[in-house]
């Protein structure tokens, strides 16, 4: 179970929901993904993108809330010699939280395969962060890495990147994108029915142990319930 890094807590960071409407937002977002597209097939052109690459890196953290007072962190991260991207899985009740990919040195990914993802994209009525279910899945999309995404990913996908800003002529994006972070590509993944947990091949993956299984029964049972699909 890989848990965040405690200098996290201490870093001062900018709500970020605001910069999800900007010029440029996806195509920086999702620079590292879309190598070889251009930033208009986001809609956008290179000096927004790359405005917006400046922005995110203030640093900037998203909220993605989920079921059970569960959350998705995103948190852009501005360092010295570096940037880094990092997804956090957190909720009230625990001590520390659990990191599900990061582009930094560590280089840990993937965190979901697609069919977590695609219970993820419905927000729970009421709460505070990002909600539209198509910004939810391009903010989340580097986090998936997965070998077995079906057609309907590459459908929702389309009607995601159409939604935010880009050309009806998005499939070959879409595609690409699907093909997972450079950093760690996809992986195969399966469902372990005695953990009830997702588990992950990917060398650099921190699900090739069940998510969250040092954490109590009654909190591994809810995460169970936010992540898989019944």
């Amino acid at each position: 179970m890989v848990m965040a890094r405690h200098w996290y807590s201490s870093s001062p960071v900018v709500d970020g929901q605001s910069l999800l409407d900007e010029p440029g937002f996806w195509s920086a977002h999702l620079a590292d993904l879309s190598e070889g597209f251009a930033p208009e097939a986001f809609g956008s052109d290179a000096g927004d993108a790359d405005a917006m690459l400046d922005k995110l890196h203030d640093p900037s953290v998203f909220t993605v809330p989920l079921t059970g007072g569960f959350t998705i962190v995103v948190h852009y991260n501005s360092g010295e010699e570096f940037t880094t991207t990092d997804y956090f899985l957190t909720h009230p009740d625990w001590n520390q939280d659990l990191v599900l990919a990061s582009d930094d040195q560590d280089r840990i990914g993937p965190g979901l395969c697609w069919p977590e993802l695609a219970v993820l994209l419905e927000a729970p009525p009421g709460a505070a962060g990002v909600a539209d279910p198509h910004a939810r899945l391009l903010l989340l999309l580097p986090v998936l890495g997965d070998a077995a995404v079906p057609e309907e990913a590459v459908a929702a996908l389309v009607e995601a990147l159409i939604a935010q800003g880009a050309p009806e002529a998005s499939e070959a994006l879409a595609r690409h994108l699907l093909q997972g972070h450079p950093m760690w590509g996809v992986e195969d993944w399966w469902f372990d029915e005695d953990e009830q947990s997702w588990l992950c091949e990917g060398d650099h993956s921190p699900r090739k142990t069940p998510l969250g299984d040092r954490l109590p029964p009654q909190q591994r049972a809810a995460l169970e319930a936010c992540l898989t699909p019944r």
